[in-house]
């Protein structure tokens, strides 16, 4: 026999071997884990299967192992005749198999072992966790039947609140249509005989009304309309007497107390009664002084006015010169700069640039303390740098001969005292009158009115909404909406109007009041025409045959829009249209 014969055959009775001590060993764990567990076990069902498994492993390769070994008999057959050589090689190898098979029998049984227990545990771990499991499901479960319990406890309580109420509402509705069907029945009986004495009566208002007829000898519509027009015409005539009364009552009262508050405010307010003007004639030493100021071919009248921005005009009037300039502030540092230059006796351009920014900063500062000293007359602290400068460059401007920035501090006052007579908030009161013409230090910077300027002003350097319309309105380019305006209004019109506030030639006021008259006079229907307090109101009295009612409101407008149109003039005109009917009788 070869000896490759020989190992195939101790290859196939190992595996023999290994195949029969698996089943032995397989059908002992069987028998040892033989020990039913409860059917609802998870672990153990799982267990159950994978060694099912193992096993039905086990007899696959059993089966395999027969197949095996019916070809190794059918290769042994063939090799019988080799056995003999090979018997001490397969006593070796059996000695080698059975040695093989004692330690897979052992390490077996220590798997099995440990398998065992591994299952035991994890089987108590599965029964502990369903048992706790199990406790905490039962007891939501009670909590949850408890609750519902009482939940249909509170139903079942409720129902029979409901069904009592109900109960009673049916027993109220019961009561109330029976008390309805006795009602009713009442009402059909009273009906009847309301009937029964409506046709009564009205048979006899025929009657009444037949014999009338015949007594009076008119019929019932034209005595209702006599007695209709009789009645009418009193109510109106008493109407019309108690609308007078009423009338006449509120305009003296209202008159009177206005008059006591405008009167009083000016009797508070010490202001100077003339204002003062900038100054444009600067008065010489001597008349030798022209020459210098001229200079050599003109060339320091020329440095003046390119540095100042000023016109110096110089002419035949001894001993003196004018200075022109739209704007008040540089009139005046041009002034102060001519007359710093007179004095000093020096001049030619480089003195007059260095004299021009002395008197600049020297007016800059006088302007700033004419503010401050404004505001601390009118009692206001609180307020943005920006308008103090503004404020203080209204120091050299007038408007028709009186100071703006006394005009201001006037008004402001003014403005206080109506505010505190009608009990209204003084320092926003006084904070709008004296901020309201604000916009008239840049009328010739900006374009636009001054109101609409000097709002735009105080709404960009911080000033509220309240103050912002007092200035816009106190021209009525914005209708004035809230009492601070109107109170603005009148305070400015209080301290242009007062006697002495503000010059005006005689010769310009009389043909200011001359034109008013023409322009009303010139209109169709007007019969006189009166310019009344300093031409700031003029009454048109018009032909009542001539213009009726709203005649005469467009009669009105368009003489203030005529008025506007020609003439300059401080302030504003009221025109009143005066239309009216006069009956006399005699009573004799």
């Amino acid at each position: 026999m070869s000896p490759f014969n020989i190992v195939i055959l101790a290859v196939v009775l190992l595996l023999a071997v290994v195949v029969v001590g698996a089943v032995l060993l397989g059908a002992r764990t069987l028998r040892r884990l033989g020990v039913p567990a409860a059917p609802e076990d998870p672990a153990f069902i799982a267990e159950k299967d994978r060694q099912e498994q193992s096993l039905a492993a086990l007899r696959s390769a059993a089966d395999e192992a027969n197949s095996t070994i019916d070809v190794a008999k059918s290769a042994a057959a063939a090799a019988r005749a080799e056995a003999a050589a090979a018997k001490a090689e397969a006593k070796a190898a059996r000695a080698e198999a059975r040695r093989v098979l004692d330690d897979a029998r052992a390490e077996a049984d220590t798997v099995l072992e440990r398998a065992h227990k591994q299952a035991e545990a994890d089987a108590e771990q599965l029964r502990a966790a369903a048992r706790r499991s199990g406790e905490r499901e039962v007891a939501v479960l009670a909590a949850t039947t408890r609750e519902q319990a009482a939940e249909v406890e509170r139903r079942a309580a409720r129902m029979d609140e409901r069904e009592r109420l109900h109960t009673e509402e049916v027993e109220r509705l019961a009561e109330r249509e029976r008390q309805l069907t006795a009602a009713s029945a009442t009402l059909a009986a009273r009906e009847a005989a309301l009937v029964e004495r409506e046709q009564a009566l009205a048979q006899a208002e025929e009657q009444r009304r037949r014999e009338l007829e015949r007594v009076a000898g008119l019929t019932a519509e034209a005595a209702r309309a006599e007695l209709v027009e009789s009645i009418e015409s009193q109510a109106k005539r008493e109407a019309a007497l108690l609308i007078r009364d009423i009338e006449a009552d509120a305009r003296n009262t209202a008159e009177q107390r206005a008059r006591h508050i405008v009167v009083d405010a000016i009797q508070r307010v010490a202001s100077e009664q003339t204002a003062e003007s900038v100054v444009s004639v600067l008065h010489l030493p001597g008349d030798e002084m022209k020459g210098r100021i001229i200079g050599r071919e003109g060339r320091n009248i020329r440095a003046f006015e390119s540095v100042t921005g000023v016109n110096l005009i110089i002419d035949d009037t001894p001993e003196a010169v004018l200075l022109s300039c739209f704007d008040p502030v540089r009139r005046e540092v041009g002034r102060l700069t001519l007359e710093k230059l007179v004095l000093d006796g020096r001049i030619h351009p480089h003195r007059i640039e260095e004299v021009y920014d002395l008197a600049r900063h020297e007016v800059e500062e006088l302007c700033h303390r004419a503010a401050e000293d404004a505001l601390v007359e009118v009692g206001i602290t609180e307020i943005h740098p920006e308008l103090v400068t503004l404020l203080g460059r209204l120091r050299y401007r007038t408007s028709y001969g009186q100071n703006v920035l006394k005009h201001l501090v006037e008004t402001a006052h003014i403005a206080g005292i109506m505010a505190a007579e009608l009990r209204l908030d003084v320092p926003t009161i006084k904070r709008c009158a004296f901020l309201h013409d604000i916009g008239k230090a840049l009328t010739h910077e900006v374009e636009g009115s001054h109101a609409i300027i000097g709002a735009d002003l105080a709404r960009k350097y911080g000033e509220s909404e309240d103050v912002v319309h007092a200035i816009e309105a106190h021209h009525n380019e914005v209708p004035p909406q809230t009492i601070e305006a109107v109170l603005t209004q009148a305070s400015d019109a209080c301290s242009g109007g007062r006697p002495g506030a503000r010059r005006e030639s005689l010769e310009a006021y009389v043909k200011r009041l001359e034109r008013i008259e023409e322009i009303a006079g010139g209109k169709l229907g007007v019969e006189k025409v009166f310019a009344m307090q300093a031409g700031r109101e003029i009454r048109v009295m018009v032909k009542p045959e001539d213009v009726d009612d709203i005649g005469a409101a467009v009669l009105a407008r368009d003489v203030a829009k005529q008025i506007e149109e020609e003439l300059t003039y401080p302030g504003q005109i009221r025109v009143t249209v005066v239309r009216e009917s006069r009956v006399t009788e005699i009573a004799r």
